[in-house]
């Protein structure tokens, strides 16, 4: 099988030769073209090739394009500060909305005018003409809570939920259609599914009945717009206590990328056995151990979640959020060795 082949059975769980893999390869794949942080992540050209040779360097069975968390805000204006060896984020002493006021400021707006927006769209656009069809090309999009909350920082909008929830959600209403326009776009290129990250949906946030009033609607909306395109819905969700029944009733994902454990179960052996003929879970190895865990850790936490999730297809091996950025490649490729070599379900 080659990836695009192995993901798809893994995802209609027919029968995968064996368990696809993708360490979540970021900022990090800036090394592989010897660009700066900032250049990765405004040069399409530069980031494009970069995700490629991930891809083709290290045999990832996917590639998905989180380039930061930034890019949808870039469309209102906001100011980023980008660093030498760390994702860009916005600038915090001039946020665009200061005040409950400022909501009104955020409306509809037309993607193509968003520098930052369009650089994702052609770097999507490059991949899924160098991936021919061999490997899937999924576009990572911010939910819209996490795109307002770029715009005004979080501490500040969550206590804005209690004190004017309506003023919240206008604005959020603002970004979901701005969204749409800008997924559809995605979309037009040839991608072949959306991950959408809903890092509001989790217990460290919010509680699921705010979730569930503030922004399950919205993200119905965006997931609705690719179901209608026959295009993948993905969720991500690094949160802890992460909102899998609220989720998959709002949006209909046919997977989940996550790093710890759903509110609902107590272990990671429940979630598999609550939720593993429902959607494909993505996940779990807990980023922080690139950097501080042993290879031998490493490999054997690796083996732990096949163990758990790899029964009967329906899993596929990742990191639970972002490869560290400042990492060397070693935890990469000892993950791709072990989900080639690994296999005791099969």
């Amino acid at each position: 099988m080659n990836s695009m082949e192995r993901v798809v059975a893994t995802l209609q769980r027919t029968g995968a030769d064996r368990t696809p893999v993708y360490p979540i390869l970021s900022g990090v794949t800036r090394k592989l073209v010897n660009a700066t942080y900032e250049e990765w992540a405004t040069n399409a050209d530069v980031c494009a090739e970069a995700l490629y040779q991930s891809v083709k360097q290290f045999d990832l069975d996917t590639v998905v394009t989180l380039i930061d968390l930034s890019v949808e805000a870039d469309a209102w204006g906001q100011k980023l500060i980008f660093h030498e060896n760390d994702a860009a984020h916005p600038d915090y002493s001039d946020l665009i909305v200061k005040s409950i006021e400022d909501y009104s400021k955020i409306k509809k707006v037309d993607y193509r005018t968003s520098k930052r927006m369009m650089m994702h769209i052609e770097t999507c656009r490059q991949l899924v003409e160098k991936a021919n069809g061999e490997f899937p090309v999924v576009a990572f999009v911010f939910g819209p809570l996490g795109v307002l909350s770029m715009l005004r920082n979080q501490q500040d909008m969550y206590m804005d939920l209690f004190d004017d929830p309506d003023a919240v959600k206008v604005a959020t209403r603002e970004i979901t259609e701005t969204l749409k326009d800008y997924v559809n776009a995605l979309i037009d290129v040839g991608v072949n599914g959306i991950m959408f990250d809903t890092l509001f949906a989790s217990g460290t946030i919010m509680s699921k009945e705010m979730w569930t009033e503030m922004e399950s609607e919205f993200a119905k909306e965006l997931a609705d717009a690719c179901h209608e395109r026959n295009c993948l819905v993905m969720i991500h969700n690094c949160g802890e206590r992460i909102y899998f029944d609220a989720q998959i009733e709002a949006m209909n994902p046919c997977a989940i990328s996550f790093l710890h454990v759903p509110d609902d179960c107590k272990d990671f052996a429940e979630c598999k056995e609550k939720y593993g003929d429902k959607v494909t879970l993505i996940g779990c190895v807990p980023p922080p151990m690139v950097v501080f865990s042993s290879d031998e850790e490493w490999v054997e936490k690796c083996k732990e979640h096949i163990d758990v999730f790899g029964k009967g297809d329906g899993y596929m091996l990742a990191t639970g959020c972002e490869y560290p950025s400042g990492a060397d490649f070693t935890k990469a490729k000892l993950m791709v060795d072990v989900a080639k070599t690994y296999n005791p379900h099969k």
